[in-house]
């Protein structure tokens, strides 16, 4: 949730950067000077069409800064990758990979995953295949695992 008064605080900062008072600032990004001042004074909060133009008009202003304080002003062009671990329903907490991973198999676990798809579309024979591993998903997220 953006916080106004720090909002207000970053607004500024903007301002005198660029040199601009409230009234040419809003009149360069086409927006009432109304509404410039009563966002200033912190009695109207911003609304999503203001924060846009902001960013269409000043492209150094980085959309994380103006609204929650994060990254910096002027944006600067390098590319921060966050290492957030995403919980997943399925996998372990300490198992669980992030959104931008790459997942590597090697020719072993592409072979096993070949066998495993073609045993579905054929008639499976358990005297020519053992069990390793089965495990059962529930609906609530949780998983059993029953090694042979």
């Amino acid at each position: 949730m953006v916080n106004i008064d720090d909002f207000v605080k970053r607004l500024e900062i903007v301002l005198d950067y660029y040199g601009l008072n409230a009234s040419a600032f809003a009149d360069k990004i086409g927006v009432q000077r109304s509404s410039m001042s009563h966002l200033l004074s912190g009695r109207n909060k911003p609304s999503l069409d203001f924060v846009m133009k902001i960013l269409e008009v000043f492209p150094d202003v980085n959309l994380y800064w103006i609204l929650i304080g994060r990254g910096s002003f002027p944006k600067n062009d390098e590319v921060v990758i966050s290492e957030t671990k995403v919980p997943s329903p399925i996998l372990n907490e300490n198992l669980a990979q992030d959104l931008f991973s790459e997942i590597k198999f090697d020719e072993n676990e592409k072979a096993k995953t070949k066998v495993i798809a073609e045993s579905k579309t054929s008639n499976f024979n358990l005297e020519d295949n053992e069990i390793e591993k089965i495990v059962f998903f529930y609906k609530n997220g949780t998983f059993k695992t029953y090694s042979a």
